[in-house]
């Protein structure tokens, strides 16, 4: 069969129709990728627009811009956003779009599922934003402490859309990373034994474990809540036989794990950029993944050293404290490797290279003061001051927003097939840089001068004034700098250099395909047996008389989770309105609970139920000859 009949018949089974059906029922991990980025994007502009307001507030002792409610309310939005809605999925939709083409398969395992955790992830999203117009948004913080959060001191909707919200979240985020999860143990193209993958393929399958283990945590815990404030149940009311602390411990179960879901995706991407700008492969591969799965399996050992001034025994918080001090070990092995890989290698100054490089720095000055926040002493100290405040930016922004940049500039071309204005992007490089630094390094100071955490004003003469002057206006530096990327963006959608294949010369399998990618990513299924299979061409990728060409239907071959040995072939599921709609319906559940509709809450129950029969209702295959 020749060439061009092969590729007209894979993108007349592949392609999503061009129409408004096609565009609600797509599956196309590519399509739902790019959703998920730009969904995610909007959420960290409107995140950083509420911490703008925050830093107003804070510029200047006893200003009155915003009042305590609402400085409250913007607090916890700001915070959840950043955290929830931006941080993980922004990483989800680089490996929604990216992980198919780098392990050689030609979509994610279940599709519609991942159509489903898109929409809910959106939905979710709205969910929360709903209280805002209603005066009533959460106002407790990210980290939503009892009894505070109870009716009593929180009446109205404000903390059951913060419940409501993650416990939505909650699905879309479980989903993806079972879906995760299967793609890449069972969809690597032939011989990508686990010792071939991505390190980005390492990374997203790590925290997809730990999201598995830790989200039930989150999503029983919000129903406690939920439950202690409608339902007349007492998980929280000492009075009654309840614990404040449960809520802690079970938060924290979750909430010290998910920094590493924030993180690890990064790390992985770090790990793709710096090689492929340092022309030569990673140094040290083994000890990179090896401390990848470490770090995500021992972060489930630390999240007490977020409890050491609640009064637990001296044992406890000195097994903790170890904990903390070891799982820095995993990361200094990776920023080891990520130097020596420079030091050893010939660097190509990107703009991509410059946010990796600059995430490694920012990462090393954030991991060194949680290291001192986990000696039991200093963290009784600086526990409730600013100090945790810049420790926290510097590991989440270091770590997620800066390697995000990194990424952005690295497979934008792949993406979009044109090429991001360099100049610019090191312009916006630099604004950022010294916008982050101006922001979140006075923390560190006024935060060792006592400045206390969650307050919405400070009085005269404390010695705070010109630093918190200076944290503000770095604070919209930094958003000048991402403003330049924004415009660089669009400039380049118009007017940007065309990308072609590989314009970075990199050595992943996701550099094979074209830019954009066909619908079906791969005419033939490439087999692998290099870990840098561009960079070794020692051997053919394909043959292209072989029969990995697989146009029979929508189908992408499945291999052994640990040599990639071929074993089957899947058939992947055509697009369809059934993930839309059951989130719509899921959608309307949620509303109807935070407006306490119990029978429109039972109505769209049984909708969802019945789209779920309907969605797995088996159906018969029709053979292509």
């Amino acid at each position: 069969m020749a060439e061009a009949t092969v590729e007209s018949r894979l993108t007349e089974l592949w392609e999503t129709p061009k129409s408004i059906y096609g565009w609600f029922a797509t599956v196309d991990h590519k399509e739902l990728g790019i959703r998920y980025l730009v969904t995610a994007f909007v959420l960290l502009v409107v995140g950083g627009v509420e911490a703008l307001l925050i830093r107003l507030q804070l510029a200047h002792s006893n200003v009155h811009l915003l009042s305590p409610e609402a400085y409250n309310q913007i607090f916890t939005l700001h915070g959840l956003t950043m955290i929830f809605w931006y941080a993980s999925p922004i990483l989800s939709g680089f490996a929604i779009f990216l992980i198919p083409l780098m392990i050689g398969a030609r979509d994610m395992a279940f599709p519609r599922l991942n159509a489903f955790t898109y929409w809910t992830f959106l939905l979710s999203a709205i969910v929360l934003y709903i209280s805002p117009f209603f005066h009533q948004a959460p106002h407790a913080g990210w980290f939503a402490y009892v009894p505070y959060t109870l009716t009593a001191y929180s009446p109205g909707m404000g903390m059951d859309a913060y419940v409501l919200a993650l416990i939505f979240l909650g699905i879309s985020t479980t989903g993806a990373a079972i879906n995760f999860i299967v793609t890449i143990l069972r969809f690597r193209a032939p011989g990508m034994a686990i010792s071939r993958m991505p390190l980005f393929a390492y990374s997203t399958l790590t925290i997809s474990f730990v999201v598995v283990f830790a989200m039930p945590a989150l999503t029983a815990v919000s129903v406690f809540l939920e439950l202690d404030r409608h339902w007349g149940t007492h998980f929280f009311d000492i009075a009654n036989g309840g614990s404040t602390l449960l809520w802690q411990q079970l938060f924290w179960f979750f909430g010290h794990p998910w920094v590493y879901v924030i993180f690890l995706p990064a790390t992985g991407m770090i790990s793709l950029i710096i090689p492929a700008f340092s022309r030569r492969p990673i140094v040290g591969y083994a000890y990179i993944a090896i401390s990848t799965i470490l770090t995500g399996v021992v972060g489930y050992a630390v999240w007490l050293h977020h409890m050491f001034t609640v009064g637990i025994s001296d044992v406890a918080m000195s097994i903790f404290s170890a904990g903390s001090m070891m799982i820095s070990v995993f990361t200094v092995i990776q920023v080891f490797a990520w130097l020596a890989t420079v030091w050893k290698g010939r660097p190509v100054a990107t703009t991509s290279m410059y946010y990796a490089l600059a995430s490694v720095m920012l990462l090393v000055v954030g991991g060194l003061s949680g290291v001192f926040t986990g000696i039991i002493p200093v963290d009784w100290q600086v526990h409730n001051t600013y100090y945790v405040i810049a420790h926290l930016h510097y590991v989440l922004v270091g770590a997620n927003v800066f390697p995000v940049f990194a990424g952005l500039y690295f497979w934008l071309p792949k993406m979009t097939g044109r090429m991001m204005n360099e100049k610019l992007g090191k312009l916006s490089f630099w604004v950022m840089f010294i916008g982050f630094n101006l922001a979140f390094f006075p923390m560190h100071i006024v935060g060792m001068m006592g400045m206390q955490r969650r307050i919405y004003t400070y009085p005269a003469g404390m010695g705070f004034d010109s630093w918190n002057l200076v944290i503000t206006i770095g604070a919209f530096i930094l958003g000048l700098g991402i403003l330049i990327t924004i415009i660089n963006f669009f400039y380049s959608l118009r007017d940007g250099a065309v990308a072609g294949p590989n314009p970075w010369n990199a050595d992943g399998l996701e550099w094979l395909t074209d830019s954009p990618p066909k619908p079906y990513n791969f005419a033939h299924i490439p087999v692998v047996a290099s870990r840098h299979p561009l960079w070794d061409r020692s051997e053919k990728l394909y043959d292209p008389d072989d029969d990995r060409v697989l146009d029979g239907g929508r189908l992408t071959p499945t291999t052994t989770w640990l040599d990639a040995v071929p074993v089957g072939i899947a058939t992947i599921p055509e697009d369809s309105l059934a993930p839309l709609v059951m989130s719509l319906f899921l959608f309307g559940f949620f509303v109807a609970f935070l407006f306490h509709a119990m029978w429109v809450v039972l109505a769209m129950l049984i909708l969802t139920f019945a789209v779920g029969c309907l969605w797995m209702w088996p159906h018969t295959v029709k053979e292509v000859v």
